[in-house]
Parts: structure tokens; C-alpha cells; sequence
């Protein structure tokens, strides 16, 4: 059979043919194939043919290797023929290259060479043949076949029996040379588990050696959670598995459906280049909607096809998003919402990218502010009136926009609003901490612009914009928010003559120009300013009313009075105590120093001849057209009243009113809410000062100094009772009452100053004074049977010392009271302060029950005069009083107010009654029955306490007291607190107490003073640290953060006071590392929150604690990226004068650069350094 068959004329090799010469045979010998052999190919058909015949099962490679190895033989001269073609090969490969050159010479050259390879195929095609022939004779004996062919697998022999073997006669030269037995001939498998089947666990073993590439994987050290393929993993959201079967049907197991690739075919023609998703296809070819609940299958369906990689979950997210904006765009809410979604977006991959896209894709801050703009731009074509949305737009802009123009944007808004108070206050916050643009002076013609607007708009003046609701409030919210900042900036005689004229303009106004718009009113106001007229605070101030009726008679008669106090001021020179101190130390003395003594504006003294170019300091004069523009009507009573307080705190006198929540975090500066040392001391009496946190006024302490001195010098002093000396004549009644408690309190706080600083020489100085003016007060005919100021007077003989004289006090004011009983609010306050004043004497509860408090509190529920303690009460008269507290109780529970002047009351009596009641059974029962009797009031006050709490200080003025609740939680802390104090108690109680009412209280700093207080004996802080990072992601008040960083500070120096300690190796047991970072990330964190980022309090903390820590490099850029934030502070120029002393000029241009007040320039400190 010819190779080709095209030729098949040709002659066989090994055939003569008759009718041809020879060297046509030699011509055409090139097409034959000397190895081919037609019987060969028959053979090895028919073998084929029968082993697929034989076994049907066994795949055709079994079968084909099988007929190959039948025949491979063992001849020698196949040998012989291997070993010469290896020759051939090896002589191929290395003149391999002189090949193609010789190809290229012509055929004659190779002509030779073919003959003598002719003849070697030749012997080798007919020894082939000759093996193949005996191989064919002997296919039907198999068996015994076996010895003279190599056969290695069971699964090669076509029909073997359950006896079959094989006998290897022939040796394997290679196992002589090689360790184990060839790969090829070992059966692999996959070993299950580490054991080995038949051997005895306890005495042998078998160990396994792992491949290398395993040895290598345990070499690797394992991936962190934050490399680049844990980070892909975690970023990429599972498959969503979901049950299509009714609930009812309990399968074993959730079914997953594949879902089925819809044919292309129809779509192509409304949607020829694939770029509208399915709804739109849908849409367009005319079908209906197939249901919400496949839509998500549907969407991901199509983006696969397209290639895009799509999240469904997010996807769904952002369709509903769309629907919700397309079909109400009037819903803020769900553009809002829409807004913050994008944050979310972006934390996760992409569910527009590619597939490779998404892998690489950046998350770029600008992008996420470019989309937010991109819809809330959408949100205000659609609502072009809502403010809300603006704000958010300028709050987006303020990321990438420069402050020009973000401030010609806000301009535009206040142009289109002139009426709206809340976007006035964000608008002045704005401007008030943009480093860039800020300058005193101008800020505060802000201000003052401000003000005039709102006036006008509130008095009918500008008639394009009605006023809002609550815009009164909100501009006396905004006066005192102007007076804090132009203290805060040094400025402080502007403050105190803004407070001056603002009470003159509300109380002392003339009926005569009641009835004219806020800028007449101002008008007529100018000249009696200016005209030298002694003002609230001074020396015969008589007020503008009294002036404009004395000026229309003719004018005052000038009568010159003796100068009683001429005392001879205080020499410049003599401020200077040391002069080897070095220069900033020096002039932080001196700015101190005339900060305390200077805060009053100069006024030119015409009895001794004074006129304005006297004063050395023009600053400290102040002109009518810094405060005119400020000035307000205030018609409502309760505002009239907060301004009055606000005036009080300002100049450090405890109130019973609290700042506007607003104002309340840009003007706490001071580091003074976690100092209380009477708290911890005596923590059931612990008087709370209502506004910790703020530089009085004249104060400007460092965060190093801390306090210099305690209350104010002689012309402070003296300002303050004229202030109140001209009150008095406003008010009558109650209103009196309380500012004669005000005052009172007053003197109480700086009693408990020098109780805390331990000066026992200004202790006494002060006692005597305060207990002079509690006299002077309690001699009047309106305070005579005033309990609240008998109390206040008893209180202070006790903290001085004078317990006998103090119970003196307590048991006149209780004989000489009306028998109210438990029905009097101020009774029963009195009776609870000196029931827990004697309480505090105990050392134990044993003996409490024969006690004074206990004789107190029954004497209290008896309707008979007050008898002073003479001994042990009688039981049956302890068992009357319990029944008498516990209906009293129940009866002020189930009471409903009618107003909310009766609610305040009300909710006072009550939590005096629930006090008394609690001490009475503390003393007569113990603390548990005491606990249970706060524990019901709490569960009946719960309801309508959240409202009133949410509300307070939001939609009325003036706030009051706190809420019944809250005052009736402060109490049962505070006896829990002196429980464990005095008597061996878990803390659980106390510490569950406190988190309950921390939660819904997050912003009272008695609470978090007790609970920092009780954590601090905890060995682990990991619970309170659980707790403050709930609270602080659960509110938007700062004093979580500010309490959680001082909890951590107490901690830390807690750790190195016990390190440093020489008691050998103690400190390795203290669980504590990486306090320090903490702690800035702490700070980190409160400083990003909304009411952190302009406190002026947490960026001193901060800066004070890298300065403590050694972090100078640090410390210097966080005090620029504070005044970055809060430039107005000039109490952080003065921390960072004191932390670096070599920037001495450098902070003073800066402060003289944005007009921060400088008492003391360089100039004249060099003048008082040469002298």
C-alpha cells in the first residue's frame, strides 16, 4: 500500500517492478516510507478491535496504552536501533545550524548519506516485522504471556483472574542507582488525616514529609487583616442566598436558584449598543413592570452581561433612593439621607465600575464632596426656598472651595434670609473661626449687624421678611454669644458694656420711646451714653429713665462728694516682682495681672478733674458705636430675667439659669468641670456649680497656673454689689428672693475655693465677709422668713467649720417656720440639707436609727412645732412618719400639673419629698430600701421626662432647674456613692445607676464626676471604655469625649505613679499599654465632632497633653491647627507663650495681627525691664 496515494503507481520498497528501470526507482524512492508495514497496520487494527469488543468500560487511553506496551519488545536488536537513533538526535541537535547552510547548497550534496540511512531502516523495518508475526501467533495464550512483556498495571492485562501475578525475572539497573523506585511506577494517592491505619498509637509513629511547596506556605508569615487581599476580601459583599418557598414549607435547606440568561435577541433593537438597563428595556419595548421583587435579580442580570460588576444590595439601595427623590422631591428628609448614603457608597466597591476598575479604584474624598454637591444642587432646583439644604451645600463647599468664596456664598444666603436667627448663628461661627479672614473688630461689627437685622425684622422695620418664630430668643442667644467671644478675644470692658447698656435699654427704658422701632429707641439712647452718667455697676447709677425725666426738667445738679476709698493705685512698677525671671514669665505676670485689675472700662473720674486723654490705655475705653448696633428690645419677662443671669454668671456669680445650649461649647474655655474636690469628699451635699467650664470674667489663667486668685480685687468686688444694689430696686416678691440667693451663693463658692486650695488665712478672711453679708440679707423684712436663705446661711456656717453654730441656724429657721410639713417645697428642702449634713457625720450605720437626721426627717412629717433633738426618736413615731412619706409620695406621683409654672414647683417638691423620704429609710431600714423607693419614683417620672429634657432651653428661654428626674437620679448616685464610702457594698449598683442616667443625660457633669469617680477604682477600664464610646456615638454633647480623656489621663498617671514607685516588680501586673495613643486618638476624635471643632476647652487639653508627654514639634503644630479653628482665644496664645518661650514675639504680632487685646506690648515691657 503506497504512503500517497496520488502515487501509487510507485514501486514497494523491497518489489521489482517488470516494466520499470532503475533509475526511475531511485527518482521516485523519496516517496516511499521504508518503516511502514501493511501487515503491521492490519495487526494493530484488529487488537484494537477486540480489546473495545472485550472491555466496553475501560476508556480508549487504557486501551491504547495497553496495545502499545503488547507491543513493545525486548529484542536486542530494537535495543541496537534505540541506542543508534539517540546518536542520531544528539548528532542533530548539535550541528543543527550547519544544517540550514548545507540545505541551501543543493541536493547532490546529501545524495550519499540517504543510501546508508536506506539500509539501516531497512533491518530495522524487517526485524519489526518478524517480532510483530510471533506477537500475532500468541495473542490467545495471555498468561503465560506475561514474562516477556513489561507490564507494571493490573489494568493493562485485557483478561486477568483473581490469580493473575507477574514474575520480574529481569533486574532494573536503576534502583542500584537511585533512592527510591521511578515516580511513573508508583500509584499515587491523597492521604486523609495524619494517622496511619494498623500501627500502635502509644509506641510508634510515622512521620509524614510535607512536599516543598508546602514547607514553604508554613515558612510565610500569615496576611494581616489590613493587606491588600484581606482588605479586597472584606470590601467585597457575599452573595445574598434567599428563599423563594412560602414560610410555612420547612426545608432543610435554603435552595439557590441559577439564574437563567435571557436570550439577547428581542432587545437588541431597543437597546442596540447595551446602555439601558432592563426597567428602561422593558419600558421601551412596551412590556409591563415584572414586580419589585425580581428587580434586583433583574438589574444584576443585565450589568453582568455588560460586563460590570455590580453590588445588588447597594444597587437597590440607590433605585430606591432615586424613586424616592423622582416622585416626592419636596421630602428633605430623603435628600438628606440620600446625601449621607454616599459616605456609605463609598466604603465599599464601586457598583458602577468594571471588573478590573473596581480592583483599582480610589476613594477619593473630592469625588464623594463632588456627588453630594451634585445632588443637593438637584435637591435646591427642586426646593429653592429651604434653608436646610443650602447649609448643607455650604457645609459640602467648604472642603475644596477657598474662604473668599465661601464667604461670598454665605453673603448671597443671608441676603436671601436676613430673617432666619439660626442661619445668622451658623453664619458668625462660620466667620468667627476662618483663620485666614478673622479680625476682632470685624467679627464684631458681624454681630452688631447681625442684631440690627433681627431687630428690624422683629419690630416690623423690615417689612420684605416676617420674623420667625423664637427670634427674640434666639438674639439675646446671640448678645451673649457676642459677649462671651469679645472676652474670650481679651476685650473684656466691650463685654461688660454691652451687659451695662443692654440693661439700661431694657429695664430703665423711658415711656416716653417705648413705642418707637428698636433704631429710635437706640437714637435716643446715644446721649445719655455719652453723656458721663454713672451706669449700672457704678456708683450712683440711677438709669436711663431717671436721666431723660431729669434732663427734660433741666438737667442733674452736680454735687461733689468726698472721695471716701482714695486709695493710691497700684504702681506699674511694683507688677514686676522679679525681674531675673525670664521675659515671657514676665510678661505672662503682667498680662495677668491687668487682666484681674482692668476688666472695668475707664470712665474719666470728674471729681478729680479726668478727662479722656488721661487714660493710658485707649483700649479700655469703650465707644457707643462698638455696642449700638447691638442693641435689642426683650419684651418677654423670662428673657428680661436671663439676661439678667447671664449678666451674673458672666461675672462669676453661681446661677440657677443655664447658658443657651448653642453658645454653650465656643465659650467653655477652663479647665476647671472635673475639679471637685467636696464632690468626693462629702458627695451627698456637694454643691454643683451650674457653669463649670467658663472664664469668669477678669480671669485668664494658663493651663499650668490654673487659678491665681479666688473671686475678684476691690473694684470687682464693689461692681458687683452695685450691681445688685440696683437690681434690688427693679424686683420684688420672688424675683428679689432669688438674686438675694444668687448673691448668697456667691460667697458660698468662694468659701468652697478656699476649701479646695486649702488656704486656711483666706478661709477666714472670706467666712467673715460671706457670714457679714448673709447677715446683712437675712435683716431685711422680705428675707426674714426666707428658709431658702436661712439655709443657704446654715450651709455656710457648716462648711466654715462651725457645725454647732450651723445647727443653731437650722433649728431656728425649722421652729420659726410655718407648719407646712411635707406640703412646703422650702421646708422640706431644708430639712433634707440638714438631714444629709448630719448623715455625713456618721461613721457607720450602726446607731443610725437614735441619730439627729433621723429625728429631723420624723419631726418633718408631723404637723407640731419644731422641737430641737433631744435624743432617740420613739419607734412608734418612726412607723407614723414612713406611712406619712409613702402616701405623701404617691399622692405627688399621681398629680397632673396644670401649668408649667406649677409643674417647676411641682416637680421641686417632689424630688425634696423623694429625698427625705430615701435618707429616712436609709437611716431607719437600710440602702436597699432606700433604692427601691428612687427606683419607683424614676420608673413614674420616666414618661414625660425625655420631652421636657429635649425641650428645655430649645423652645423656652430661661431654664429653670433641672428636670425632676434628673435631680431625683443625682440623689440616689450620690447616697449610693456615700454608702460605699462609709459601709463595705458592691459597685455594680452604683455603676448601673449611673450609666442608666448617663445615657439619658449625657450632658450633666455631676453624673460624669461621679461616674469617672467610681471607674477609677476599677482594675480593667475596657467596661467604661465600652460605655464612653457608646455614649459618644449616641450624642452630639462634648462632655462624653472630655470625661472619657480625663478618665484615661487619670489612668495613665495612675500607671507611672506606680511604676516610678521602689516596690520591686508590681508595675508588670497593670494591664495597661499605649495609653498615650490612646489618648490622642481620643482627642483626635472629639476635635473631628461638630461641637469639638471650636471648643476652645478640648484644644488646650490637647495641647497641654503633647506638651506633657515631650511632643514639643507636635505640640507646635496642633496650636496653629487650634487657632486655625478658635483664633478668637487668646487664652491659647497665652498656653502656647508658656509651653514655647522662644516664639515670645512671634505669638504676640500674631495676636496684635487679628486685634486680640495685649495689655502688655513688648515696647513697654522693655521700658519696665530697663527701669
Amino acid at each position: 500500500m503506497a504512503l500517497f496515494p496520488a502515487f501509487a503507481g510507485a514501486a514497494e520498497p523491497g518489489e521489482t517492478s517488470a516494466g520499470s528501470s532503475e533509475g526511475s526507482r531511485k527518482d521516485l524512492d523519496w516517496l516511499s516510507n521504508p518503516s511502514f508495514s501493511t501487515e503491521d497496520a492490519l495487526l494493530v487494527h484488529q487488537r484494537t478491535t477486540e480489546i473495545a469488543n472485550s472491555t466496553p468500560g475501560k476508556s480508549p487511553l487504557i486501551s491504547r496504552t495497553s496495545s502499545r506496551s503488547e507491543l513493545s519488545g525486548e529484542s536486542d536488536s530494537d535495543e541496537n536501533l534505540k541506542k543508534s537513533s539517540k546518536k542520531r538526535k544528539k548528532k542533530k541537535k548539535k550541528h543543527h545550524h550547519y544544517k540550514t547552510k548545507k540545505k541551501a547548497k543543493g541536493d547532490s550534496s546529501s545524495s550519499e548519506p540517504d543510501l546508508d540511512t536506506k539500509h539501516v531502516k531497512d533491518k530495522a523495518t524487517a526485524s519489526g516485522r518478524n517480532r510483530e508475526k510471533e506477537a500475532a501467533a500468541n495473542l490467545g495464550d495471555k498468561t503465560s504471556n506475561l514474562t516477556n512483556n513489561r507490564f507494571v498495571w493490573l489494568d493493562d492485562i485485557q483478561a486477568f483472574t483473581a490469580e493473575t501475578f507477574r514474575i520480574d525475572k529481569k533486574s532494573d539497573p536503576a534502583n542500584w542507582a537511585y533512592k527510591s523506585l521511578y515516580r511513573g511506577d508508583i500509584a499515587r494517592y491523597k492521604r486523609k488525616g495524619e494517622s496511619c491505619l494498623g500501627i500502635d498509637a502509644k509506641k510508634q509513629c510515622i512521620t509524614w514529609d510535607s512536599p516543598a511547596s508546602q514547607k514553604k506556605q508554613s515558612q510565610r508569615r500569615p496576611e494581616r487583616y489590613f493587606s491588600k487581599n484581606n482588605v479586597k476580601t472584606l470590601n467585597t459583599d457575599g452573595i445574598p442566598v434567599c428563599s423563594k418557598s412560602s414560610p410555612s414549607d420547612s426545608a432543610a435547606f435554603i435552595p439557590v436558584f441559577q439564574v437563567e440568561s435571557s436570550d439577547p435577541s428581542d432587545t437588541t433593537e431597543v437597546n442596540p449598543l447595551g446602555i439601558y438597563d432592563p426597567s428602561t428595556t422593558v419600558w421601551l419595548q412596551g412590556k409591563g413592570y415584572k414586580g419589585s421583587e425580581h428587580e434586583p435579580e433583574n438589574t444584576q442580570q443585565a450589568f453582568q452581561e455588560s460586563g460590570i460588576n455590580v453590588n445588588p444590595i447597594l444597587m437597590t439601595k440607590v433605585e430606591e433612593y432615586n424613586k424616592k427623590v423622582r416622585e416626592n422631591p419636596r421630602d428633605i428628609n430623603a435628600w438628606m439621607e440620600f446625601v449621607s448614603f454616599q459616605d456609605e457608597l463609598m466604603r465599599g466597591p464601586s457598583p458602577y465600575a468594571s471588573m478590573g476598575e473596581q480592583e483599582v479604584r480610589r476613594k477619593s474624598l473630592k469625588l464623594i464632596l463632588e456627588k453630594k454637591l451634585a445632588i443637593l444642587e438637584r435637591a435646591i432646583e427642586s426646593n429653592p426656598s429651604n434653608v436646610d439644604l443650602k447649609l448643607a451645600r455650604l457645609k459640602v463647599c467648604t472642603e475644596f472651595w477657598e474662604p473668599p468664596a465661601l464667604i461670598k456664598e454665605w453673603q448671597k444666603l443671608i441676603f436671601i434670609h436676613p430673617n432666619n436667627p439660626e442661619l445668622w448663628k451658623k453664619y458668625l461661627l462660620f466667620c468667627q473661626s476662618q483663620f485666614s479672614t478673622f479680625s476682632v473688630s470685624k467679627i464684631n461689627g458681624l454681630y452688631g449687624k447681625c442684631l440690627t437685622t433681627l431687630a428690624a425684622v422683629q419690630d416690623g422695620s423690615m417689612v420684605s421678611h416676617p420674623p420667625l418664630p423664637g427670634t427674640e430668643e434666639a438674639m439675646l442667644a446671640i448678645f451673649i454669644q457676642q459677649c462671651h467671644f469679645l472676652r474670650q478675644a481679651g476685650h473684656s470692658e466691650k463685654a461688660v458694656s454691652l451687659f451695662q447698656a443692654l440693661i439700661d435699654f431694657t429695664f430703665f427704658k423711658p415711656d416716653s420711646v417705648k413705642d418707637l422701632p428698636t433704631k429710635g429707641q437706640v437714637e435716643f439712647f446715644e446721649p445719655f451714653w455719652d453723656s458721663g452718667e454713672p451706669r449700672i455697676g457704678e456708683k450712683g447709677a440711677r438709669g436711663w429713665r431717671a436721666w431723660m425725666h431729669q434732663q427734660e426738667k433741666g438737667g442733674w445738679i452736680a454735687v461733689d462728694k468726698p472721695d471716701d476709698d482714695d486709695e493710691e493705685e497700684i504702681d506699674e512698677d511694683e507688677e514686676i516682682k522679679d525681674k531675673t525671671l525670664p521675659k515671657w514669665h514676665i510678661w505672662l505676670d503682667i498680662e495677668y495681672s491687668r487682666e484681674a485689675r482692668h476688666w472695668l472700662p475707664w470712665r474719666p473720674d470728674k471729681t478729680k478733674k479726668q478727662t479722656e486723654e488721661d487714660c493710658e490705655d485707649p483700649e479700655r475705653q469703650v465707644l457707643f458705636d462698638d455696642l449700638g448696633p447691638s442693641m435689642i428690645q426683650l419684651s418677654n419677662p423670662d428673657l428680661q430675667h436671663q439676661l439678667l443671669y447671664s449678666f451674673l454668671q458672666f461675672l462669676g456669680v453661681p446661677c440657677i439659669s443655664k447658658l443657651f445650649p448653642p453658645n454653650l461649647y465656643i465659650a467653655m474655655d477652663e479647665n476647671n468641670i472635673f475639679d471637685n474636690v467636696l464632690s468626693d469628699e462629702k458627695p451627698l451635699t456637694s454643691i454643683d456649680v451650674p457653669l463649670s467650664g467658663f472664664n469668669t470674667i477678669g480671669h485668664m489663667d494658663t493651663m499650668l497656673r490654673g487659678r491665681q486668685h479666688i473671686g475678684h480685687y476691690k473694684d470687682g468686688e464693689e461692681f458687683i454689689q452695685n450691681v445688685f444694689h440696683a437690681l434690688y430696686l427693679l424686683f420684688s416678691g420672688k424675683e428679689k428672693s432669688n438674686l438675694s440667693i444668687c448673691w448668697l451663693q456667691y460667697e458660698i463658692s468662694k468659701v468652697v475655693q478656699c476649701l479646695q486650695t486649702k488656704n486656711k488665712k483666706k478661709l477666714k478672711a472670706q467666712g467673715r465677709k460671706s457670714k457679714k453679708l448673709a447677715k446683712n440679707l437675712l435683716k431685711a423684712p422680705d428675707n426674714r422668713n426666707d428658709l431658702s436663705l436661712w439655709k443657704l446661711y446654715a450651709y455656710l456656717e457648716w462648711l466654715l467649720g462651725n457645725i454647732d453654730d450651723a445647727r443653731k441656724v437650722f433649728d431656728t429657721a425649722l421652729s420659726t417656720a410655718e407648719t407646712g410639713g411635707l406640703k412646703s417645697p422650702k421646708l422640706c428642702s431644708l430639712s433634707l440639707l440638714y438631714a444629709q449634713l448630719e448623715v455625713e457625720l456618721l461613721e457607720s450605720l450602726e446607731g443610725a436609727v437614735t441619730s439627729r437626721a433621723v429625728h429631723i426627717l420624723t419631726k418633718l412629717t408631723e404637723s407640731g412645732p419644731y422641737v430641737p433633738y433631744k435624743g432617740q426618736v420613739l419607734s412608734v413615731n418612726v412607723l407614723k412618719a414612713r406611712k406619712t412619706y409613702e402616701h405623701a409620695v404617691q399622692d405627688y406621683l399621681s398629680k397632673t400639673p396644670v401649668s408649667d409654672r406649677d409643674q417647676v414647683g411641682e416637680s421641686n417638691q417632689l424630688v425634696n419629698l423623694v429625698g427625705c423620704y430615701a435618707v429616712f429609710q436609709y437611716l431607719t431600714v437600710g440602702i436597699d430600701a432606700a433604692v427601691l423607693i428612687y427606683t419607683q419614683a424614676s420608673e413614674k417620672l420616666q414618661v414625660p421626662a425625655p420631652e421636657k429634657c429635649e425641650n428645655t432651653g430649645a423652645n423656652s428661654g430661661i431654664q429653670n432647674l433641672p428636670s425632676a428626674l434628673e435631680a431625683v437620679t443625682l440623689l440616689h448616685t450620690n447616697l449610693l456613692r456615700f454608702h460605699v464610702k462609709i459601709s463595705v457594698y458592691p459597685l455594680n449598683p452604683l455603676r448601673e445607676a449611673l450609666t442608666e442616667a448617663l445615657r439619658r443625660y449625657p450632658s450633666n457633669q455631676s453624673l460624669w464626676r461621679s461616674y469617672v469617680h467610681v471607674q477609677r477604682k476599677s482594675h480593667s477600664a475596657s467596661k467604661a471604655r465600652r460605655f464612653f464610646d457608646g455614649v459618644t456615638r449616641s450624642t452630639s454633647s462634648l462632655e462624653p469625649w472630655l470625661f472619657a480623656i480625663q478618665a484615661e489621663q487619670m489612668r495613665k498617671k495612675l500607671t507611672e505613679h506606680v511604676q516610678r514607685a521602689d516596690v520591686g516588680e508590681i508595675y508588670s501586673t497593670i494591664p495597661e499599654t499605649g495609653l498615650t495613643n490612646r489618648i490622642i486618638a481620643l482627642f483626635e476624635h472629639a476635635i473631628q465632632s461638630e461641637n469639638g471643632t471650636h471648643c476652645p476647652l478640648l484644644w488646650r487639653m490637647y495641647l497641654n497633653f503633647l506638651v506633657s508627654v515631650g511632643k514639643k514639634e507636635k505640640s507646635k503644630g496642633l496650636f496653629y491647627k487650634a487657632i486655625q479653628n478658635c483664633p478668637w482665644t487668646k487664652v491659647l496664645y497665652m498656653d502656647a507663650i508658656e509651653y514655647f518661650p522662644d516664639q515670645l514675639q512671634e505669638t504676640l504680632d500674631l495676636m496684635t495681627e487679628k486685634e486680640l487685646r495685649v495689655r502688655v506690648p513688648m515696647e513697654e515691657l522693655d521700658l519696665l525691664l530697663e527701669v
